[in-house]
């Protein structure tokens, strides 16, 4: 036909060129739709690379008001604290992995569910024999999931891993929820094996183990205000697959060792040394692991610390394979606030120096509200730290640091950095000329101003600033988020036989440890109005939006209402405390719990703008979490709600999702 008819050729070639070019179109917009509905697991307790991060963009601000409730789920495994039972705090973000969902309970039961319906698959019940109240709630912050590479089928060739507060390392099929038989005893490790000095409810994992490789390296709890020989802060490495132990690092320096080698005695680990009860992170490729550290004990007077504290309120990167130290950077010098790094140090590629290349980061968030970017390979930090002189003057006995380490990119968060009577809230005129004069009793110096025995101000007080919840990442547009309580406290030391003649009882807010071994007790109260309002200025709770680039903070908002804590009508947008941490996804939001009002919250993360809120039944003090489970599904946003300290104790894990179409 081309040969008779040149010009029908010609359209035939035409149409032949459209035809394709519109099918190659529209494969490559089918690609492009395949990708956007892929399955998104959740396979660690802060997202990959700690970051707190959802590439899911289903939700976003144009429809997040449409969330409703898609299905919840009730353990019934909580405690209220009365009687002999300890009160339970329900922290877990939950895995998802091959449309499963799987979290534990603060009394160590694990549930899988099916991750689309919240349906059980199975449970296991470890028969914690540990459920007596201590000075501290019982808390499981999650599992962890180890995939067998070189296994295609059989049983444990997933394995969920965890601690339980009777201080077992247990690992289960994942599959199944049965006990993983090669792993220890019939799937159980004794934590408490060459552990010295604990009691029942003194030693055991709070965070979840960080697997990298075949290795379980986990941390544990311990109470560092009560004793100064409480059980060591050792870090131990464990095989996934036989239970065996690998490697342990203790924080404590070599010269120390030779110092105090005679205490040993028969123990293998020195006791009081830092622990690690917070998340653990690591860089697989790099083949490290990210230890954040306590406090020696105990954790307010450290006058005869003999150096035991040259880890503590550090983060340290450690050797994935061998345990062997690669850097450490100190947080805090002679930490004596109790201001060790509750956060999980989190992972970024920030951009190069003068147009080099990119630089991979670091970030570990503070309980001062202090942000510090690090080199995750050398530790060095990335933008200058500067060591600013303190306030000194402490106790009989104290040996104070003089001077601490401020970043300055970004700077700190957490403002004012001094409280003044100009600074003093309340409720009312009345409640903050209360205020003014509760603040004149006690020293306030600042940030830094070390414990006395007149009392002196701590703020931001022991909570933080930043806690345990961390903060969160979003990579593609390198901005961190993170909230943050703004609650003064005080700290009053008290001489050892003043101290034991009041033999106090333990009890909040107004907290009393021994702190045996060493000249002083303590007692520690948070600074309020007599309406209950915390005497420092609003907002008492905080979300805060940083340009990772620049260092620059975008935006600023309150976090949280008075309401639960203040009467009808004074539920104002005065910020509220809170406890939990921010999840960001690629549709532009941030959704958080963590206040006490019960609320939990979508925020526009380019603008800080609330876009919508649902009352939960218990406080959300827990980091929320969002995946789809299979191709095409829903996207979830997730959020474990059963209460804190302060509040109701509950068991409510509660799915979100658009409606369905």
């Amino acid at each position: 036909m081309s040969a008779r008819n040149p010009i029908s050729a010609a359209l035939l070639a035409c149409f032949w060129v459209l035809l394709t070019s519109a099918c190659k179109t529209s494969l490559a917009t089918e690609s492009a739709a395949v990708r956007e509905q892929a399955v998104s697991e959740w396979l660690a307790y802060g997202g990959k690379d700690a970051a707190r991060y959802s590439p899911l963009k289903d939700i976003t601000r144009a429809n997040v008001a449409q969330l409703e409730v898609a299905w919840t789920h009730r353990s019934g495994d909580f405690a209220d604290g009365y009687g002999d039972w300890a009160f339970t705090s329900l922290q877990v973000t939950p895995l998802v992995a091959d449309q499963s969902l799987y979290y534990c309970t603060p009394f160590g039961r694990v549930f899988a569910l099916d991750a689309q319906t919240g349906e059980e698959r199975w449970v296991f019940d470890p028969q914690v024999q540990n459920k007596r109240s201590g000075m501290y709630p019982a808390v499981c912050r999650g599992v962890s999931l180890w995939r067998d590479p070189e296994a295609q089928t059989g049983a444990c060739r997933e394995r969920i891993v965890y601690g339980t507060r009777d201080a077992q390392l247990i690992a289960l099929d994942a599959a199944t929820g049965k006990p993983c038989k090669d792993f220890g005893d019939a799937g159980r490790v004794a934590l408490k094996e060459d552990i010295t000095g604990a009691q029942p409810w003194e030693y055991y994992p709070t965070s979840p183990p960080y697997i990298i490789g075949n290795l379980a390296v986990v941390g544990a709890m311990v109470p560092d205000n009560e004793r100064r020989d409480v059980p060591s802060g050792v870090v131990r490495a464990f095989d996934v697959r036989s239970g065996a132990l690998v490697w342990a690092w203790e924080p404590v320096t070599a010269q120390y060792r030779e110092r105090h080698a005679d205490e040993l005695g028969n123990t293998r680990y020195h006791l009081g040394s830092p622990n690690v009860w917070a998340p653990i992170s690591g860089d697989p490729e790099a083949g490290l692991v990210y230890i954040p550290t306590g406090n020696p004990s105990p954790d307010l007077y450290g006058g005869d610390r003999d150096g035991i504290d040259f880890y503590g309120s550090s983060v340290v990167a450690l050797d994935a394979a061998s345990g062997e130290l690669r850097w450490h950077f100190q947080t805090v010098h002679h930490d004596v606030w109790d201001y060790d790094v509750a956060a999980q140090p989190s992972l970024a590629v920030l951009p190069g120096k003068d147009g080099g290349p990119p630089r991979e980061a670091l970030i570990q968030g503070t309980k001062m509200g202090h942000i510090f970017l690090l080199d995750r390979i050398t530790g060095e930090p990335l933008y200058p730290v500067e060591e600013r002189p303190v306030p000194q003057q402490g106790v009989p006995g104290e040996q104070l640091s003089a001077t601490q380490p401020f970043p300055t990119h970004p700077p700190p968060l957490h403002l004012p950095a001094r409280l003044t009577a100009a600074d003093m809230d309340g409720f009312a005129y009345f409640d903050r000329k209360a205020c003014e004069r509760e603040l004149s009793r006690y020293r306030s110096d600042g940030i830094f101003t070390p414990p006395t025995l007149g009392g002196s101000v701590l703020y931001p007080a022991t909570t933080g600033g930043i806690n345990w919840g961390g903060v969160s990442i979003d990579p593609e547009q390198r901005t961190l988020f993170v909230n943050q309580m703004h609650m003064a406290s005080v700290v009053q030391l008290i001489p050892r036989q003043q101290y034991d003649a009041l033999n106090p009882e333990p009890g909040y807010p107004l907290e009393h440890y021994p702190m045996h071994g060493s000249p002083y007790g303590v007692k520690r109260f948070p600074l309020l109005s007599p309406l209950g309002a915390p005497c420092n200025p609003r907002p008492w709770g905080s979300l805060t939006a940083v340009d990772l680039d620049s260092g620059a903070v975008l935006w600023r908002r309150p976090l949280g209402t008075s309401r639960g804590q203040a009467p009808w009508p004074l539920w104002l947008e005065t910020g509220a405390p809170n406890t939990g941490g921010p999840l960001t996804t690629a549709g532009g939001l941030v959704f958080i719990g963590a206040t006490t009002d019960s609320y939990f919250r979508a925020f526009d993360s380019s603008t800080g703008e609330e876009l919508w809120r649902t009352q939960l039944p218990f406080t959300g003090n827990a980091t929320p979490m969002s995946y789809r489970a299979t191709q095409g599904g829903r996207q979830y946003v997730l959020i474990a709600a059963g209460g804190h300290g302060w509040s109701e104790p509950g068991d409510a894990i509660i799915a979100f999702s658009l409606p369905q179409k």
